[in-house]
């Protein structure tokens, strides 16, 4: 883990190889000042990106559904799926129209 410079947490149920699920997690999922973290570490002597020669940050973000365990007191919603048959339609015109 030396070398990671971010690490994004998802639930089970998100599938990451899915950039669009993974990018729609996080803007629904993520409050950054309460699930960021920023911490000082080693880094790859090949990172550029470092202030200084292997001495660098690491970020870490909680993408996950909120518990009231967790201290979060709202309801968290259900997420919500297009219907099958409207998905549909909607591609029917998206097709019709040469989008």
């Amino acid at each position: 883990m030396m070398f990671t410079k971010m690490i994004f947490v998802f639930d089970k149920d998100v599938n990451v190889q899915d950039i669009g699920n993974v990018m729609w997690r996080i803007g629904n999922n993520v409050d950054p000042k309460r699930d960021t973290v920023f911490v000082e570490g080693p880094v790859d002597a090949l990172d550029h990106a470092a202030p200084l020669p292997h001495l660098g940050s690491k970020m870490g973000m909680d993408c996950t559904k909120k518990w009231q365990e967790e201290g979060f007191m709202r309801e968290w919603p259900k997420v919500i799926k297009m219907d099958p048959d409207v998905k549909k339609r909607v591609d029917e015109i998206w097709e019709r129209l040469g989008l």
